[in-house]
């Protein structure tokens, strides 16, 4: 598959519908405009690339809806060299807007099937994480710690501690909470021991397995 001026002219009207839906951060918008997302999906399923619908990409995982990237990305607030942890890389095109963003990405994957899927795309595609690695994500990176900001793409029953201890002072955990519908939530870590939490909508997602070893 190649990347065509009609795929340009499907992005920009998917930007447009996410800003009518309330995403203000330009960077953000040109990142939806930028980046081709029917590249991250198989090519039969070439036509729904740029409708503003979550889609399954294999082993029970899903691309998310673009506006649902939009919305978590522009709760980052991510700055140029910002260290953005993402947990559940699962297609990449959730990375691929942190890196259009400038950001500094590691990335964790738990569905291997799906960590060997997508390495090899980003290989292809010359998307670079700082760390790509097949694992569990409910115990972060802790040696990659702390971050600037961490952004979970999978629907959490609670918030895993781990996350919220490798967040810098001023870092913030945008993470979807709940177990049939999430609210997203919004941890902004204000001292060592406080945090301060914004709860966002109700959003669906698949869920963030955790491993039990």
């Amino acid at each position: 598959m190649r990347d065509l001026p009609k795929h340009k002219g499907k992005r920009n009207q998917l930007a447009e519908v996410v800003a009518a839906k309330g995403i203000k951060d330009e960077k953000v918008l040109d990142a939806i405009k930028t980046i081709p997302r029917h590249l991250f999906l198989d090519s039969s399923f070439e036509d729904h690339a740029y409708q503003d619908k979550a889609f399954p990409i294999g082993a029970e995982q899903t691309i998310s809806q673009p506006y649902t990237v939009a919305f978590q990305t522009e709760l980052l607030k991510i700055k140029p060299n910002d260290k953005i942890l993402e947990i559940g890389t699962g297609s990449g095109y959730q990375t691929a807007v942190l890196l259009h963003l400038k950001a500094k990405v590691y990335t964790v994957e738990r569905q291997g099937e799906l960590f060997k899927k997508t390495k090899l795309f980003f290989e292809k595609m010359n998307y670079r994480p700082k760390k790509f690695s097949f694992g569990d994500g409910y115990k972060g990176m802790p040696k990659e710690a702390p971050f600037d900001g961490i952004i979970v793409t999978a629907g959490a029953p609670e918030v895993p501690p781990a996350l919220l201890s490798q967040l810098k002072i001023g870092g913030r955990l945008v993470i979807p909470v709940g177990i049939d519908t999430q609210i997203m939530t919004l941890f902004l870590r204000t001292s060592e021991k406080e945090f301060k939490k914004q709860e966002l909508g109700s959003f669906r997602f698949v869920p963030l397995l955790e491993d039990k070893n």
